[in-house]
């Protein structure tokens, strides 16, 4: 409400100003004539002006920083993934009971066009995974989520993931896992409705960071190569990651 009234304080001050300055313009040159036409010319034009400035050069100047935080946005992201999201992806994938078919249908390769990323990205969408936990080392996937507990309140405490609904949900995903799993003093012989729900923890997860893995995949490969290249060979969607440049 202050607001408001602070809005109609300056217009009534601007006006004031203008009718004031029209005035001084009359009583020195007394030609009423001359000020009705540049006043309805400057009328005439306002409406080009309000679109040129308000709507162009706008959403110009909006959409630049949104491509710069975007692009920032990006570089959490990888840290995201360069840290722990990637030992996520190895560790989590071997649970999965379609661990084959994530595999084949995620395999990134460097001929990848925009189609077949759109592809990856639905089919990671619409997939139940389905995760065994008594393929998974729960107390090494605890230990792992702890220790990396600091780097995601870090993550957290950067203003520019609001911009990324998607991967704000993911980092929540992790910290609800890391809290489920921490809370349990041991996490051997669970009861089955027990590991039932951490598996639904583990499939929200898993689901939310293939998404976004494919995602920044993608973005790497439309302007950062080198790091696309490096991605393709070490991501474990393959029969034998490996780092090594091979003819």
């Amino acid at each position: 409400m202050r607001r408001i009234q602070t809005y109609i304080l300056l217009a009534c001050l601007f006006a004031a100003v203008s009718a004031l300055s029209y005035l001084i313009h009359y009583l020195i040159f007394e030609d009423v004539h001359h000020i009705f036409i540049y006043m309805i010319g400057d009328f005439a034009f306002l409406p080009l002006e309000v679109f040129l400035v308000v709507i162009v050069i706008e959403r110009i100047l909006t959409r630049r920083e949104k491509m710069t935080i975007r692009e920032k946005l990006n570089m959490v992201v990888g840290a995201f993934f360069s840290e722990i999201g990637d030992q996520l992806l190895r560790n989590l994938l071997h649970c999965m009971q379609m661990n084959k078919e994530i595999s084949q249908n995620l395999n990134i390769r460097p001929d990848w066009t925009r189609t077949n990323f759109k592809k990856a990205v639905n089919f990671a969408r619409n997939l139940h995974y389905e995760p065994d936990c008594q393929e998974l080392d729960l107390e090494r996937l605890r230990a792992t989520l702890v220790g990396k507990r600091q780097f995601l309140l870090t993550l957290l405490e950067n203003p520019n993931i609001l911009e990324h609904e998607r991967f704000t949900d993911l980092l929540w995903a992790t910290f609800h896992l890391t809290e489920e799993l921490e809370a349990r003093a041991s996490l051997d012989d669970l009861p089955e409705s027990d590991i039932g729900h951490i598996a639904i923890d583990i499939e929200r997860l898993f689901s939310l960071l293939i998404v976004e893995w494919v995602d920044y995949a993608e973005h790497l490969q439309s302007n950062y190569p080198y790091l696309f290249s490096l991605m393709t060979r070490i991501h474990p969607f393959q029969e034998t990651p490996s780092a090594v440049v091979r003819a």
